[in-house]
């Protein structure tokens, strides 16, 4: 008896460990590199990515890529981290759907298929390959991810229809835009900018509460001044209430600065319960609180899934959710010669995220109501013909409940940009950044431009809040 005590207590120990550690999240997994990335420590972070190597080739191989690619690049290690951009850019191009482990999730969970990406991930992934080759002086070669964005963004529009949804994205066009002037296309990097307009005033407005930059107005007025559409140059002037605006030739050089500020949101589990109910041929899945409702039908399963749907009540079903880390940083500002200029917001890719969660909500909805149903039907049947077998299973099934809270979590929280004129010669920067309760913190930078030059720079403040994860 005592012997039974004994290995009954050790395996309630056992089974509590291995509970809890499929209820940790993708991020808890990687706690290590999370820990040693937030605290600036890259060479321990790069060495900690680097040695799980074998997650290039398996599921979680497009995070491998880019969490590479992005540390890399943090490094000044352009090239290396283009070669794993590259590779995150074709996993994209050639991803293709394994149905078995697509069947297979729907015996256990999400996390068994390979991680595919979200959209803005896919998106962000080109932006810091372009950015890479900008700084780099590679032009032509920034110009061919410029190409590709493009590219992405058609591919995004045509996937959905809906002004409601998070379809295109005004940040990718002014970077376009801004590749394009480098390379003295005056022409398109108008009609990137202007496309850029467009989408801030018609979706970030709407979506993101995000307007234009007034950076982006002097952008494509500029622009406008330097294709000889002087039509549009006028309008512009008239519409963003600049009638007395100017563009002189730098007699230097300039810098465009990017500030990545915080850290994106990352996923985390949710679980909501649904009654069952019954109509017809439908089974109806509801959670008044949420106001949700799906239904399915019947009559297009077998016999045996039938009746053990039939016999639910109420479940609980597994799905992702975001979590936000609120940036430390609320503001800053580029301090040169006797000049002040604001950083002004770019992109909000923490709302992007949830914005992309949301639109396939229901979609996720549905494959987990799916998911649990079948796993309950299987478990009733077991049970009439083994209750212990069944019971067996109902653990099983417990256990495997799991969101897929995977995704690219060193991304920033927000993106933020300035344009400064430089002397030729020796320029010396500061940077000021400033927190909610006023506190500032200084860094200060040195750049030798040359007469035409365009210089490029981007800073990253890691600091943020701690994700709060509940269970």
């Amino acid at each position: 008896m005592r012997m039974f005590k004994f290995f009954s207590s050790r395996f309630k120990i056992l089974f509590s460990i291995f509970l809890l550690s499929s209820c940790a999240t993708y991020y808890q997994s990687s706690y290590t590199f999370n820990q040693e990335f937030e605290r600036g420590n890259l060479d321990t972070a790069l060495e900690n990515l680097q040695g799980r190597s074998s997650e290039a080739n398996g599921k979680k191989e497009f995070l491998f890529y880019v969490n590479n690619g992005l540390v890399l690049s943090m490094m000044g290690r352009y090239e290396e981290s283009n070669e794993y951009f590259e590779k995150a850019f074709l996993f994209g191009e050639d991803y293709r759907k394994n149905y078995l482990y697509e069947a297979a999730s729907y015996l256990t969970n999400s996390t068994v298929t390979r991680y595919k990406g979200e959209d803005h991930e896919h998106l962000m992934t080109l932006y810091y390959k372009a950015l890479n080759f900008l700084k780099m002086k590679m032009t032509d070669e920034a110009l061919v991810e410029c190409r590709r964005l493009n590219i992405r963004l058609q591919q995004l529009s045509d996937r959905y229809d809906s002004n409601t949804k998070y379809q295109r994205d005004a940040f990718v066009h002014t970077l376009m835009g801004i590749i394009y002037e480098v390379d003295k296309d005056y022409n398109n990097a108008f009609i990137a900018y202007r496309n850029a307009l467009e989408i801030y005033q018609d979706d970030y407005h709407r979506l993101f509460q995000l307007d234009a930059p007034e950076q982006l107005k002097q952008d494509l007025l500029r622009t406008a001044l330097l294709s000889g559409m002087t039509e549009d140059f006028e309008r512009y002037k008239q519409e963003f209430g600049r009638i007395d605006f100017e563009y002189h030739s730098p007699e230097g050089g300039e810098l465009v600065f990017f500030w990545h500020n915080g850290l994106s949101p990352v996923k985390a589990e949710w679980g909501i319960t649904f009654m069952v109910t019954r109509r017809d041929n439908w089974i109806y899945f509801t959670n008044a609180e949420l106001g949700l409702t799906f239904p399915f039908r019947l009559d297009n399963m077998n016999e045996s899934d039938r009746r053990g749907l039939n016999s639910i009540e109420f479940f609980r079903v597994a799905f992702p959710r975001y979590l936000e880390r609120q940036a430390h940083f609320t503001t800053a500002s580029l301090s040169f010669q006797d000049q002040t200029l604001p950083l002004q917001l770019l992109e909000d890719v923490n709302k992007i995220a949830f914005k992309s969660l949301q639109q396939r909500m229901n979609l996720e909805l549905s494959k987990a109501l799916i998911r649990v149903a079948l796993k309950k039907a299987t478990e009733y049947q077991l049970k009439k013909e083994d209750k212990t077998l069944g019971s067996v299973l109902g653990v099983i099934n417990v256990i495997t409940e799991k969101a897929d809270t995977r995704n690219w979590q060193i991304l920033p929280h927000s993106i933020y940009y300035a344009r400064v004129p430089l002397a030729a010669g020796k320029n010396v920067i500061n940077l000021q950044l400033k927190t909610q309760a006023r506190q500032t913190t200084e860094h200060q930078f040195i750049y030798e431009a040359k007469k035409g030059q365009v210089l490029f720079h981007t800073f990253s403040s890691l600091e943020s809040g701690y994700p709060q994860f509940s269970y």
